[in-house]
């Protein structure tokens, strides 16, 4: 069985007010933590910025590609400009 560690945070009271009345607070936490690390952008890995050689990469790739929103569902995706494809994906 592997280690476990206790990773601690900081919570305004409101938040903790709110955890307080989860009954298993840990598992909550952990399954939050779970779902949003799937959901991570793969350029940045969930910081926001990209370094200097990803962003040269994300302007060789932008070259070809162009974020647009969907009419139907409201997001933002990556399109390509190659017109041989119909696929996109949203980001």
């Amino acid at each position: 069985m592997r280690k476990q560690e206790i990773i601690s945070f900081k919570a305004d009271q409101q938040l903790v007010e709110a955890l307080n009345r989860i009954p298993n607070r840990s598992e909550f936490i952990r399954n939050a933590i779970l779902s949003s690390m799937q959901n991570i952008c793969p350029l940045c890995q969930g910081t926001g910025l990209l370094t200097p050689n990803q962003m040269s990469h994300w302007k060789e790739f932008e070259a070809h590609h162009k974020i647009v929103k969907c009419e139907e569902c409201d997001e933002v995706y990556l399109e390509c400009d190659n017109t041989e494809k119909e696929t996109h994906l949203h980001v």
